[in-house]
């Protein structure tokens, strides 16, 4: 390990300082309050730009850790600080790459919340600046670390259920996540305009009055969050290229729209996209809210089907020979053997310590985000897109 590796800890096992960067429902907070004492961490800061959260997390920290952190509005301030080894990053969509690029150049390393990017331009920065940097990042598509899919990557690779021919998942709800995420605790508390930097809040967007709804609920705002097919979908997404070993779409296609709750937000309710995948096979990913009924997620092969049971952590996830004919397919039920869970913000930070890439590095988050930036891309203007390996872009064919 490399002087410029670490600043300012003592060596492979002096306690790393972390940030927090975003305070708000998500609960990076709680993950590493959760294993600070397992990775000898001190969250030597808290930031958030909602003076109630920020108070509120650092409240948190002093409770389980008997410390006061240092209470920062502007992100800036923290990458500053040269006590500061890692960040971790749970803002609203729209300024992850900001902050991601910025925390590589000023040398920290970085837990980064999904989806990665909106769009292919800031996708490509962010890539860049994060291997020219040799930082660690890892991105918070924590599905592939629950021992249910570590154990199905197994099951696939070793032919499980023979070659893969189509993976689709169903996740539908009555109420939409951008009206609900975080329970009535959350909902109930409303922001007032004395109360957030709502400058820092739009970051690169343009200005406008304060607005309560935006700041809170950005999730429902196409500015802030493209909607299920990016939020939701990137959780599929990844886990199915974790367990498959499948790269990059080369085309998609999407259909949406607002067909149930049509009110202030900008989002779609409900959407389809479809995927095609170099190494041979289809994906389908369905999301409709207004009627909660019939998720599922599912892996099709030529040997039988494995049903990853809504990609729950509980499991078991199961195989059978459903579909498929004799004599290749499996002959009786089974549940899929699991592998030893591996806790998604433990793994950063050992990373960290280390210097050896996580389980979601970004390669994987630079993967799973061409996927979903084609499919916003395919709805918003209707047409089929593909992407060019050589160009790294994302167009209309």
């Amino acid at each position: 390990i490399t002087a410029s590796a670490w600043q300012n800890t003592s060596g492979a096992n002096g306690r790393i300082r972390v940030a927090n960067i975003g305070c708000g429902r998500r609960g990076l907070l709680r993950e590493l309050i959760q294993v600070k004492d397992a990775t000898n961490i001190e969250i030597a800061a808290v930031c958030d730009t909602w003076k109630q959260k920020l108070e509120k997390a650092a409240a948190d920290v002093k409770e389980h850790t008997g410390k006061d952190p240092a209470q920062v509005v502007d992100y800036r301030d923290v990458l500053a600080r040269k006590d500061i080894d890692a960040v971790v990053i749970g803002t609203p969509d729209h300024q992850h790459c900001t902050m991601l690029i910025a925390a590589v150049e000023a040398g920290k390393d970085v837990y980064i919340e999904k989806p990665m990017a909106m769009n292919m331009k800031e996708l490509v920065r962010a890539y860049d600046a994060v291997k020219r940097s040799g930082r660690i990042v890892q991105v918070g598509t924590q599905i592939r670390s629950y021992r249910t899919t570590r154990g199905a990557r197994q099951f696939v690779a070793s032919g499980g259920i023979g070659k893969i021919l189509k993976a689709e998942q169903v996740r539908n709800s009555y109420m939409p996540y951008w009206m609900s995420y975080g329970g009535a605790a959350y909902m109930d508390q409303k922001p007032t305009e004395a109360d957030v930097d709502w400058k820092a809040f739009l970051m690169q967007r343009p200005a406008r009055p304060f607005n309560a709804s935006q700041y809170q609920n950005w999730y429902g705002y196409r500015e802030f969050s493209s909607g299920p097919h990016t939020n939701l979908m990137v959780h599929f997404i990844d886990t199915m290229h974790f367990i498959t070993g499948a790269s990059i779409p080369q085309r998609v296609t999407a259909l949406g729209g607002t067909y149930r709750w049509k009110n202030e937000f900008t989002v779609p309710d409900s959407v389809e996209v479809a995927l095609e995948y170099p190494e041979g096979f289809l994906v389908r990913y369905c999301t409709m809210m207004g009627n909660g009924a019939n998720n599922y997620a599912k892996f099709f092969g030529t040997r039988g089907t494995l049903d990853a049971k809504s990609l729950s952590p509980k499991g078991p996830w199961t195989a059978s020979g459903q579909g498929a004919g004799d004599p290749d397919k499996l002959q009786q039920d089974m549940n899929v053997p699991e592998a030893e869970t591996v806790h998604h913000m433990q793994n950063f930070l050992e990373s960290v310590r280390s210097r050896t890439q996580p389980i979601a590095p970004i390669e994987a988050g630079y993967a799973h985000s061409v996927a979903v930036i084609m499919a916003d891309q395919a709805l918003t203007t209707g047409r089929r897109m593909v992407y060019d390996p050589e160009k790294r872009e994302v167009r209309a064919g």
